[in-house]
C-alpha cells in the first residue's frame, strides 16, 4: 500500500513540473562553441564587403548621371546664348499687314495708263493745231487739256480730289517695307547668323527641321539671307520660321531651368549653370 501511495505521489508531482529540490544541480546554460565565432565573423565580413561594394558602384552611377546633367545644362546654356536674338523679332515689321495687296496694285496702275492715256490724246491735239492739221482753237483746247492732266498728276494736287494711293506711291510703300524688313532680318542675324542657329532647338520643335525651311537655313549659314529676301513671301516665310524658333526657345528656357533645379535638389552644384546675358 505505501509503495503504491510513493507511485502516486511521484506521478503527480512529474506531472505538476520539475521542481528544484536541495542538493540537485542547476541546468547547464547553452554557450557558443569555439568553432562557431569564427563563422559569425566571416558573416559579418561579407555583409560589410557587400554593403562596400554597393557603395562603391553607387558612386559610378551618380559621377555619371551629374557629367550627364553638366552636360546637358551646357547644351541648352549654349543654345540660349546663340538663339537669344529671337526675342528681339518685330512681328508687326515683317508680318508686314500694310502690305498693298495686288488688287491695289492694279487699280492704280489702269488709273496711271488713263492719266497717260489722256495726256498723249491731248498732246497730239495740240501738236496737231501747230502744223494745221486742226484749227488753232482746238489746239488751244488741246494744249489746256494737257496742262490739267499733268497738274492732276501731281501728288499734292491728287490727293484734294482722290484717296485712292497711285500706282507710284504703292510701288514706293512696297519698296520701303521690303528696305525696313531686310534692315530688320540683318539686325537679327547679325554677323554669325540665326536660323541655322537655331536649327539646333530642333529637339525641342521638330518643326524647325521642315524641307521648305532648308534655303533658309543654306543662306543664314553663309550670312547672305538678308540681301535674299526679295520678296514678300521670302519675309513671310523668314517670320514663320522665327515664331517657330521663338516656341524652340520657350520650352528650351523651361528644360534649362528645370535642370538647374533638379541640380540643386540632388546636391550637384557642378551641374548648376546661369543663364547669359541677353545680347
Amino acid at each position: 500500500m505505501a509503495e503504491n501511495q510513493r507511485t502516486l505521489q511521484s506521478a503527480s508531482e512529474t506531472a505538476e513540473g520539475a521542481v528544484l529540490r536541495p542538493g540537485r544541480a542547476a541546468d547547464p546554460v547553452p554557450t557558443e562553441t569555439p568553432q562557431a565565432l569564427p563563422e559569425l565573423a566571416r558573416e559579418e565580413e561579407d555583409g560589410e564587403a557587400d554593403s562596400g561594394e554597393s557603395r562603391a558602384s553607387e558612386l559610378p552611377e551618380t559621377a555619371i548621371e551629374q557629367a550627364l546633367a553638366r552636360s546637358r545644362q551646357h547644351k541648352l546654356r549654349l543654345m540660349l546664348r546663340q538663339c537669344d536674338r529671337v526675342l528681339l523679332m518685330d512681328f508687326e515689321l515683317l508680318a508686314m499687314n500694310d502690305w498693298p495687296d495686288n488688287y491695289t496694285l492694279a487699280l492704280a496702275r489702269r488709273s496711271r495708263d488713263l492719266w497717260v492715256f489722256s495726256a498723249l490724246i491731248a498732246a497730239v491735239v495740240f501738236l496737231s493745231g501747230l502744223s494745221g492739221f486742226v484749227p488753232a482753237w482746238i489746239a488751244g483746247a488741246g494744249f489746256g487739256a494737257f496742262v490739267v492732266i499733268l497738274l492732276l498728276g501731281v501728288p499734292s494736287i491728287r490727293r484734294i480730289y482722290s484717296s485712292k494711293p497711285s500706282y507710284f506711291e504703292v510701288i514706293i510703300k512696297r519698296h520701303g517695307m521690303m528696305r525696313d524688313a531686310r534692315r530688320h532680318a540683318a539686325h537679327l542675324e547679325g554677323d554669325d547668323g540665326l536660323v541655322w542657329q537655331c536649327a539646333r532647338m530642333a529637339e525641342f520643335n521638330p518643326i524647325l527641321k521642315h524641307p521648305r525651311f532648308s534655303d533658309l537655313l543654306r543662306l543664314s549659314e553663309h550670312r547672305v539671307l538678308p540681301r535674299r529676301l526679295a520678296r514678300r513671301e521670302h519675309v513671310r516665310l523668314y517670320l514663320i520660321y522665327l515664331l517657330e524658333a521663338e516656341k524652340a526657345y520657350g520650352r528650351v528656357q523651361r528644360a534649362f531651368f528645370e535642370g538647374n533645379q533638379e541640380a540643386i535638389d540632388r546636391g550637384w552644384q557642378e551641374a548648376v549653370a546661369e543663364p547669359e546675358a541677353r545680347a
